[in-house]
């Protein structure tokens, strides 16, 4: 198991993509504390990873406030016995979906960029003290593909996913020297409950069928299909152990080709 006995905090770590991601770091042997807006879901997904024998405890909180991330990072501190070896950032908002820029409205925009961008930087700036000292740590912050290019009626997404990129690249080479790897992930459309929702929602601004929409979306991509959380959840897995040891500053795109 390439992440036995790694002391691991996951964000955004119950639903979709996350329970995915926060399953397949259990696999690996990690001790977990997980976090997310809403406790019942994490309770639920902490039961089940305890049946299985892994250590885990979680913390409800919102990473974009600095006080809830201040907490969960002191209760992760003391459950983990004054260490964190990796910090996954997995939370995150879609917002506006078929939107053009100047239909967009100005305070959904900045609400996205607050939980795309602070959102994994609070937990960063909480967390990285603990890694310096210990001269040890491995962060992985979920952008997405709109973050590598141009995406369509979604300017307030893909500015977002920007963002990350410049978060990651910056703070990788703060820390380098403190033996810390600072990546991303950039997905593509990966099959969850939110791509269901984006499919609807275009296929309604547009008059299309779900079909149609989902067809779109398979035709940008030179391998034909879309991405599934395994595949995410597989990249964490790398980033977060030393197998990835002289990577850092980096974007992994998994995309099936629509970046390329």
């Amino acid at each position: 198991m390439r992440l036995e006995n790694r002391k691991v905090i996951i964000t955004g770590a119950a639903q979709g993509m996350g329970g995915v991601i926060t399953r397949k770091l259990a696999d690996e042997g990690a001790e977990l504390f997980l976090t997310a807006r809403q406790r019942g879901p994490l309770e639920e997904l902490a039961a089940e990873l305890k049946g299985r024998g892994v250590k885990v405890d979680l913390m409800e909180g919102d990473c974009t406030v600095e006080k809830d991330v201040e907490a969960v990072v002191g209760a992760a501190l003391k459950f983990f016995g004054g260490r964190i070896d990796v910090l996954v950032n997995a939370a995150g908002a879609t917002g506006p979906i078929e939107t053009p820029v100047w239909e967009l409205d100005p305070d959904d925009f900045l609400d996205l960029l607050r939980k795309n961008i602070v959102g994994p930087f609070l937990p960063m700036k909480h967390v990285l003290p603990t890694m310096i000292k210990q001269r040890y740590g491995k962060v992985v912050n979920l952008g997405g593909g709109s973050g590598m290019r141009g995406y369509r009626y979604r300017a307030a997404y893909s500015a977002s996913k920007w963002g990350v990129r410049g978060l990651t690249r910056t703070a990788a080479i703060e820390v380098g020297e403190h033996n810390i790897n600072v990546n991303a992930i950039m997905p593509g459309i990966v099959e969850t409950p939110r791509m269901e929702k984006l499919c609807r929602v275009k296929a309604e601004k547009r008059g299309w069928t779900y079909e149609q929409v989902y067809e779109e979306y398979l035709a940008e991509m030179p391998l034909h299909r879309v991405t599934y959380p395994e595949d995410i959840a597989n990249a964490v897995i790398f980033l977060s152990c030393d197998d990835s040891k002289n990577i850092t500053g980096q974007e992994m795109v998994i995309d099936g080709g629509w970046c390329a």
